[in-house]
């Protein structure tokens, strides 16, 4: 068989949309095709050749349509990509039988072409591109060879080459058969004196990806590192490999990215093989897999090892069998055996050398995670495999996701480098902050006097919550905030603090939730202390009630809760609203004792979860209620001004006027709403106050503080009943 260097096809492409350096950045189908066989021995020319591609969408680009001067009409009578490169395949095949050649490589203006569209259409369409599409001649890189005074490869153009050697370009009307011409004249003047070259560099797109172990002593260029975000969660590397299709991905060059709970969370970090291939990648910022579309973006050699580099013996002899697929199991029983998992998959999903195929996840005391990785020889095995989803093992289900070498490291250091016993911080310098001296202590009750932050920045510290709470810090006992961490010791977002009584608690709740810190919003929801000291400990809450701590605690019943009957005795029914509607009775109000001269007491800017709780690392759920217990809605009539007269003052926002309490809201409904439902009362933002339910959802209520008790009976008499969205708004006074 004769050499490749022996005879060229020049080969030209247009899309429908960016073409030029920007070819392939926009996705955009390929509708134009041409190409000319060179004979380099005899330094002769074929046929020129030109066809259309009819592309799915003929929307044109305007660009497009002055480069090419084609239009929609023409492309619609032109054949499919598919039918088209079947006429190049056998077109060129012909002529080369008639020149005495059996064989060809590809010849570009540039790498785009071939990798950034061909390729990737192609795989989008589910085509099999022909060898000869696998190898190709970058004619930039080789005119550089001949003429490296000549510029930089990436700013070389063909009309700059041209004029680089003095050859005049070709005229010709018709788009893609000026640039055919121009670059065949640019080759046989590089095959003559005085340059006499010889085309022996050949570009390579790789077949497949291949998976493999990566080290965390291996040195990696973050020139070629990128982080792709947006992945649909049961993505693997190949479908990764496949975005990124016509790139050459190092080996091993995909790692999926974990969440804290060990799940994918959408972002995954890809190594190409030089940095040229990564630029292009970064091209593809946006491009879609599915319906999704894929951020891209430049990421560090040292984020892809902290990811994918491993340092663990049994892993690498593990991942060191080639050309495995890789299935995660996750859900296993703790007292499976290697016997157990071959069982499960059974004889139609055999596991590369049986039990050595199977990897087991531990804690670094040998106790069994739950999770397992097995290999597979061929791609029908797994498939068998993942059949299994959430078959019945024991009496679990279990979960069956591909999965990446990768992924195997990540998993294994996050448990492997977990300690047995929490290892945290020092704490910083104490900050003194003026609250009453009062001995730390936590006293567990069910009575819902906390309330707890959700989604707080890593960063937050105690500082920022009590500027977050504003006024209402008043309310917090001293000791009160509590700062939850993880197992390694960092923010797990979420705090609790201890108010004053319930009243304030529920306050609170509606007055911060999704308030901002940070740029972040917060949730805030009510709790009992029963449920914060559970989660102190490592325990979690979850819709039907507390779940204990998984070490060796006392086992606590859940909390008990009372629907709330409203006692006229002890609080005016008007006042139910600022009652937690799941509370026990009610406690009568009783005005803070005046003390003269506060002393000074410290707030730790770090308060730790207890020392020995499991290593394991745990997430709450937001505090609800048990699903037995309905919301009750808070009776009408008068609410702040009879709560404000028996309580503290720092209950609601001490304002001037009257409060008008709303009902029948819709759920979308927001404070610019409710303004402009009030428009010519002079009313501001603060004004609005938006009620909440124990979901967190809003509850369709709202309080307004108008200015006066004027303006407020007013506003009651002329705006009762009006339609507000299409719903009737019922108005009350609140006495």
């Amino acid at each position: 068989m004769a050499s490749h260097s022996d005879t060229l096809v020049v080969f030209f492409g247009a899309t429908a949309g960016a073409n030029g350096g920007k070819l392939g950045s926009d996705e955009r189908e390929l509708i134009l095709l041409v190409w000319q066989i060179v004979d380099l021995h005899e330094n002769k020319v074929g046929q020129l050749q030109r066809t259309l591609v009819q592309p799915d969408s003929a929307d044109l680009s305007e660009q497009c349509k002055e480069e090419t001067g084609l239009t929609a009409e023409e492309l619609c009578k032109a054949e499919p990509l598919e039918s088209v490169l079947q006429q190049f395949h056998q077109s060129v095949s012909a002529e080369l039988k008639s020149l005495g050649r059996s064989s060809y490589t590809l010849c570009v203006d540039g790498p785009l072409l071939i990798r950034q569209v061909l390729h990737p259409e192609a795989s989008k369409k589910n085509l099999v591109l022909p060898e000869c599409f696998y190898t190709f001649v970058d004619l930039k890189k080789e005119f550089h060879k001949c003429c490296p005074n000549a510029g930089p490869v990436n700013d070389l153009t063909l009309t700059s080459m041209l004029d680089y050697v003095c050859i005049p370009a070709a005229v010709e009307q018709e788009a893609g058969l000026r640039e055919v011409k121009n670059t065949v004249l640019l080759i046989l003047h590089l095959l003559v004196e005085p340059y006499n070259h010889k085309f022996s560099t050949f570009e390579t797109v790789n077949y497949k990806f291949e998976s493999g172990a990566c080290s965390k002593t291996e040195a990696v260029d973050s020139e070629t590192v990128i982080r792709a975000r947006g992945l649909p969660w049961q993505s693997s590397d190949q479908d990764i490999a496949r975005f990124f299709k016509g790139l050459n991905i190092a080996k091993g060059g995909v790692a999926l990215c974990l969440n804290a709970q060990g799940r994918r969370n959408g972002e995954a970090l890809v190594r190409f093989i030089n940095s040229e291939h990564r630029d292009m990648a970064l091209d593809r910022h946006k491009h879609h897999m599915g319906n999704r579309y894929i951020e891209v973006y430049k990421a560090t050699g040292e984020e892809f090892l902290k990811i994918a580099g491993g340092t663990s013996n049994e892993v690498a002899q593990f991942l060191s069998k080639e050309n495995q697929v890789i299935i995660r199991m996750r859900g296993l029983p703790f007292t499976a055996t290697p016997q157990d998992v071959l069982g499960f998959l059974g004889p139609d999903c055999p596991v590369t050398d049986g039990m050595e195929g199977l990897l087991f996840v531990k804690y670094p005391d040998g106790r069994p995670t739950g999770d397992a990785f097995v290999l597979f020889a061929c791609e029908e095995y797994a498939q068998n495999a993942l059949k299994k989803h959430k078959q019945i093992l024991g009496k679990r289900y279990i979960e069956l996701f591909r999965s990446t070498a990768a992924e195997v490291q990540q998993v294994l250091n996050r448990y492997m480098s977990t300690p047995l016993i929490s290892t945290l911080p020092p704490p910083p310098p104490m900050v003194s902050m003026p609250v009453l001296a009062t001995p730390p202590f936590i006293t567990t009750g069910s009575t819902r006097d906390c309330i707890r932050l959700r989604g707080l920045p890593y960063i937050a510290a105690i500082e920022d919550i009590l500027e977050f709470m504003g006024e209402h810090t008043i309310d917090i006992r001293p000791h009160g905030v509590h700062m939850v961490f993880n197992q390694q010791g960092r923010p797990s977002g979420d705090a609790f603090i201890q108010m004053k009584s319930a009243d304030r608690a529920f306050m609170v709740a509606q007055k911060c939730h999704k308030k901002m810190m940070k740029d972040r919003y917060v949730e805030v929801f009510q709790c009992s202390t029963e449920e914060m000291s559970f989660v102190l400990m490592g325990g979690t809450l979850n819709r039907s009630g507390l779940s204990p701590p998984p070490c060796k605690l006392p086992c606590l019943s859940p909390p008990t809760y009372a629907a709330f009957s409203a006692t006229p005795a002890m609080l005016p029914a008007e006042a139910a609203l600022y009652q937690p509607p799941l509370l026990a009775t009610p406690r009568t109000p009783q005005a803070p004792a005046h003390n003269p001269a506060p002393a000074l007491a410290y707030y730790s800017p770090q308060l730790y979860m207890n020392m020995n709780m499991s290593y394991t690392t745990y997430y709450p759920s937001p505090p609800v209620s048990p699903s037995t217990v309905s919301y009750f809605a808070a009776p009408p009539g008068s609410v702040a001004a009879a709560v404000a007269a028996q309580q503290a003052p720092s209950i609601l926002p001490p304002q001037p006027g009257a409060l008008v309490r709303m009902q029948g809201l819709p759920y979308n409904a927001g404070v610019k709403d409710i303004l402009s439902f009030f428009q010519g009362y002079q009313l501001q933002a603060d004004s609005v106050l938006m009620l909440y339910n124990w979901s967190g959802q809003r509850s369709g209520e709202a309080l307004v503080t108008f200015p006066s008790e004027k303006a407020a009976r007013q506003a009651v008499a002329e705006c009762s009943n009006l339609p507000f969205s299409g719903h009737p708004i019922r108005l009350a006074c609140c006495e």
